[in-house]
């Protein structure tokens, strides 16, 4: 990615605008007019840049400390860069490789921890303790985080394509809170939909009942970007007021979304970016015939990690193919 020359520009000058793709092919495959809305061509490969670059712009404070599967941690590891701050990144160790060695490209520090042992919020309550005065960000439950992301609202709300529904991924909340607010400043009502892995549900849990749900551990999702415990405080009452429905997508079909945007869009996901499209693989029957918007929210994967799920789904459709 390249570099933003100046460290005093704003936010909507520094976030590159979200890439649009139409892939007839894949259009075809679903049985959709889709569009893509890809943030894998953002600085740092995914949308968190666009949360991170305007907490870093925003707050007063020199440090930053923030926990992060990997996306935000890089995300506000290059935003502190260009804003001349420090930053320390709480990490789970089984974080990507990919991730952490961004995180320590952009210069900020990585403390690893085993998420079986200590969760994030312990171990940012530690290092806060050892920090006094620094800023604790979280990735998706703090105002300036949502206020971030309503800019890819925005950008679809102006993008004007009539769309029956807009489909985000859903791990803490922030991404989907951000579109909704943008899409409410922009007078935008068009129905937005959350996509969530089955093994980390909450968030589809929480909209059913109409209260917080969260996950006793850290789930074990191959969309390592939703292994959230639960929504944010600040992002619930968005999600509950303007998000219409959340679809739980099994693991099969995430690795499966990754494989068609890989094959039809000639684009290299993410599997928590693939959840929009996996979200259409769950309910074709749902969407058949209807113009969809899909959210991939970024491109971060590991090499090794992206191969094998790519072999993996080949297999898996040859041994289908042979039942």
């Amino acid at each position: 990615m390249s570099s933003i020359p100046s460290s005093e520009i704003g936010l909507h000058q520094a976030i590159r605008r979200t890439t649009f793709l139409c892939p007839r092919s894949l259009s075809d495959y679903l049985g959709v007019e889709l569009t893509i809305a890809s943030e894998a061509f953002q600085h740092t490969g995914s949308f968190k840049f666009r949360a991170a670059y305007n907490v870093a712009l925003r707050v007063p404070q020199d440090e930053i400390i923030a926990a992060s599967s990997g996306n935000f941690g890089q995300a506000l590891a290059y935003a502190c860069q260009l804003r001349r701050k420090r930053c320390i990144v709480v990490m789970p160790s089984a974080s990507a490789a990919v991730k952490i060695a961004a995180v320590r490209r952009y210069r900020a520090t990585v403390d690893l921890i085993d998420t079986r042992v200590k969760s994030r919020v312990e171990r940012v309550a530690e290092l806060a303790a050892g920090h006094p005065g620094a800023y604790l960000a979280s990735a998706y439950n703090d105002a300036l985080v949502i206020e971030g992301n309503a800019t890819l609202g925005g950008e679809l709300a102006a993008a004007g394509r009539g769309w029956d529904a807009i489909i985000a991924p859903v791990g803490g909340g922030g991404l989907i809170s951000g579109i909704a607010s943008g899409l409410r400043q922009a007078g935008n009502a068009t129905k937005l939909l959350g996509a969530e892995p089955a093994l980390a549900n909450d968030a589809a849990r929480s909209l059913r009942a109409g209260e917080i749900f969260a996950n006793e551990t850290e789930p074990n999702t191959i969309a390592d970007g939703a292994r959230t415990v639960s929504l944010g405080e600040l992002n619930w009452p968005i999600v509950r007021r303007e998000v219409s429905d959340i679809i739980e997508v099994s693991e099969r079909n995430i690795a499966e979304a990754l494989r068609l945007l890989f094959m039809f869009a000639n684009l290299k996901a993410e599997p928590t970016g693939a959840l929009a499209v996996g979200a259409i693989l769950e309910q074709p029957q749902r969407f058949a015939g209807k113009a969809i918007c899909c959210v991939v929210s970024g491109g971060n994967v590991d090499p090794l990690n992206y191969a094998q799920l790519l072999s993996s789904c080949e297999q898996d459709r040859a041994e289908r193919g042979n039942a």
